[in-house]
């Protein structure tokens, strides 16, 4: 309770690469707040998903947008399965479809629901599901909800996984000793938490061994990962059909909502009659899919330009110049040095709430994590690079990190490089006769 004001700050702008706060005030330590009527401008935006910056507002890149709202409206007020499968929905999943470089693909209006509603369509009672420790939140709910049996793995542990494996193979099912229906391998592209990025040809080499299914989860690694935007499947040179099921969100890289799940046409085509979120839910937004065909015909250079490359190329830039300034500070991270997510260890909870709140004070948002999203004593704060984050919005950034790491006691680091070297003395590498 007294660490409250650190979540759910009202935002009142584009999240883009800076956003407005609203400023608000706590008389009763945070049980409640009242809002002040004053505004903070220009906050830079650490915290939000925007990778390749396509959450933007001028008016030459959402001319599509309004013409399709003009045309179709905002809601759809049915399912696909009834009167709300619109052409716009088959455009997109064709387009989708060609990205990623599959047969088919299906989209979704909400990202959570792509997860927690299609894989019990997939797996349930005699099947096993072999998940990563620190799999999201819906990937969780999603096993859960199949009442398949579930075993974990530990974190990217390619050992851990195969001793699961072997056990499912030659033991089988608990008691009856019956050979699993269906052994699911669920993992994803990037983690969230992390930033860490899966071992995919070490697991598609496990998957082909043990004759297992792989369930990819690639809501923040696709369109900002890889030489093309198309995620780990791209990073690291894979063919897309050694994946069995491809799942994504649009929440992210495409600025948008909704997620799609992508793989051979009889997957496809069997989640269509079988989904619960395509049977029963509202279909996705024609706006919203307008944006996702916008963005992504820019990150494929099909609307004849070559910004969607240069967004890619500019968020590794931003990524890797910014977490190796970090590192050069003392600040102990985590996660891939190629991951647009970026987590500092805080460590103690105690700091959490000080490390928000003096960065809030110097005009800079971002998320800070702990206890239960992360183990007790591993707090952390997490920012997420974006594309339209210019040199002078990360270097601003990066100085008032340093400061407020030096203050708050946060370079925990052994290995910090320091800020002025000595200078090399050559005589000291002179021979002696």
């Amino acid at each position: 309770m007294r660490i409250r004001d650190n979540w759910n700050r009202p935002i009142c702008s584009v999240p883009g690469p800076t956003f407005d706060v609203m400023e608000r005030v706590t008389d009763d330590y945070n049980w409640t707040f009242r809002f002040t009527g004053r505004i903070i401008k220009d906050v830079i935006n650490m915290g939000s998903y925007n990778y390749l910056g396509f959450a933007e507002n001028k008016k030459e890149s959402l001319t599509t947008i309004k013409d399709t709202v003009k045309k179709y409206g905002v809601a759809v007020c049915s399912s696909r399965q009834e009167m709300g499968n619109i052409d716009k929905h088959e455009e997109l999943e064709k387009l989708v479809a060609q990205f990623l470089g599959v047969e088919a693909a299906m989209v979704f209006g909400m990202g959570f629901a792509t997860n927690s509603m299609n894989i019990p369509a997939l797996v349930g009672k005699g099947c096993l599901i072999l998940s990563d420790e620190l799999n999201h939140a819906s990937i969780i709910l999603g096993a859960r909800l199949s009442k398949a049996t579930i075993w974990t793995f530990k974190h990217n542990n390619m050992q851990s996984l195969e001793n699961l494996l072997r056990e499912a193979v030659i033991y089988g099912q608990p008691r009856s000793r019956r050979a699993w229906k269906k052994i699911l391998i669920l993992v994803e592209g990037v983690y969230s938490m992390e930033g860490s990025i899966v071992r995919l040809p070490e697991i598609i080499a496990l998957k082909k061994k043990y004759k297992a299914y792989l369930y990819l989860d690639e809501a923040h690694s696709i369109g900002c990962v890889g030489s093309r935007g198309r995620g780990v499947v791209d990073y690291f040179g894979m063919d897309p059909f050694d994946v069995d099921v491809l799942m994504g969100t649009f929440t992210k890289s495409f600025a948008a909502a909704g997620g799609y799940i992508a793989g051979r046409k009889d997957l496809v085509d069997y989640l269509r009659v079988h989904s619960q979120s395509a049977v029963y839910a509202t279909s996705m937004s024609v706006p919203i899919a307008e944006q996702i065909i916008r963005s992504m015909k820019s990150i494929m250079g099909l609307d004849g330009t070559t910004e969607g490359i240069q967004r890619i190329q500019q968020l590794a830039k931003n990524t890797k110049y910014f977490r190796n300034k970090l590192n050069e500070m003392g600040f102990i991270l985590y996660g891939n040095q190629d991951s647009p997510v970026i987590p500092l260890l805080l460590y103690l909870p105690s700091k959490v709430a000080a490390f928000s709140r003096m960065l809030l004070q110097r005009k800079i948002g971002v998320v800070v994590v702990g206890f239960p999203a992360t183990p007790l004593v591993e707090a952390r704060a997490r920012f997420c690079m974006s594309s339209s984050h210019t040199c002078e919005m990360l270097d601003m950034v990066l100085k008032e990190v340093d400061e407020i790491g030096n203050i708050l006691r946060l370079k925990y680091s052994r290995h910090k490089k320091s800020a002025h070297p000595e200078p090399i003395d050559e005589k000291r590498f002179e021979l002696e006769d």
